[in-house]
């Protein structure tokens, strides 16, 4: 049985002529490990999750995504409620399940931790019929992705920094109605977050005690005092205590629904999804297994 490499050429990229050597390097780790592996391109959006059932469909035993959260998302959707494990190599803008999971920046380590470690199950969460690993949700950080997807926008950390910057200036947030089990709350909310994993990326945490395998979805609603106040609390992301901040509210929970009267753009581990205007979304516990 093979094992499968799937790079996306233009993640976190700074020269046009990614893809050769990325190819090259993962067949070099594996060579070094007397692994053989079989390494694919991807040519757009949507080809990752197509490479990776096609490679499950081969035989593959494990499947290595070498891309950004959107890369990662497509693999890891292929691959939940079925024993073909996921291997992560870090490659975009944020990174956030890859730095929660513990994986190397340097991509020859994280192929070769890959190629070495024990598979072990993780939770998957989904919104709308959509899987996402990591985190998703309505509100002010579903605008930025949204944003940030846009076609002629700068990529990358600093152009996401932009993106915020006038997002906080400007987002107006909206009322939601949520439901989780037997409790309805109505909410004004800059975002509603709901988090398989702690943080958004690049360090920012938006639900500090949110754990991939506990079987919950951390839903964590912020609702806004003023924008003045949003703006001074935005450090708290970065020293995982935003859940010290007034207006905060986190809950587990394994089902929850999210309604407005307007049809709601939410994010799915980063990208953006044009959504009706109620959202249902549900965690699987344990259905994805990765070896990081």
């Amino acid at each position: 049985m093979s094992i499968a490499v799937i790079i996306n050429p233009i993640s976190g990229v700074r020269r046009a002529d990614e893809a050769r050597p990325r190819v090259r390097l993962a067949t070099d780790v594996a060579a070094s490990l007397r692994t053989p592996v079989d390494v694919v391109v991807t040519e757009g959006a949507g080809h990752a999750r197509e490479l990776a059932r096609a490679a499950v469909a081969a035989g593959a035993r494990l499947i290595i995504a070498w891309g950004g959260d959107g890369t990662i998302n497509e693999v890891a959707s292929a691959l939940a409620f079925g024993p073909v494990p996921l291997g992560i190599v870090p490659a975009g803008s944020g990174n956030g399940l890859a730095r929660e999971l513990g994986v190397s920046r340097r991509p020859a380590q994280a192929i070769a931790s890959a190629l070495t470690a024990a598979p072990r199950a993780m939770d998957v969460g989904e919104i709308e019929g959509r899987l996402f690993v990591n985190i998703a949700g309505v509100g002010l950080d579903a605008h930025i992705a949204a944003q940030f997807d846009a076609p002629g926008r700068r990529r990358g950390f600093l152009g996401y920094v932009g993106i915020t910057a006038r997002a906080l200036r400007r987002y107006v947030p909206l009322r939601y109605r949520i439901t989780t089990g037997a409790e309805h709350v109505d909410v004004c909310a800059m975002l509603v977050t709901i988090a398989n994993s702690p943080q958004f990326g690049n360090g920012a945490c938006i639900a500090p005690g949110a754990r991939v395998d506990d079987g919950v979805l951390d839903l964590v609603t912020i609702e806004e005092q003023s924008r003045l106040a949003t703006m001074c609390a935005l450090p708290r992301l970065f020293t995982g205590s935003v859940d010290r901040l007034r207006g905060c509210r986190i809950r587990q929970v394994r089902e929850v629904a999210i309604e407005s009267d307007r049809p709601l753009t939410f994010h799915v581990d980063g990208e953006p999804v044009h959504g009706g205007p109620t959202l249902h979304a549900r965690v699987h516990a344990g259905a994805l297994r990765v070896c990081v």
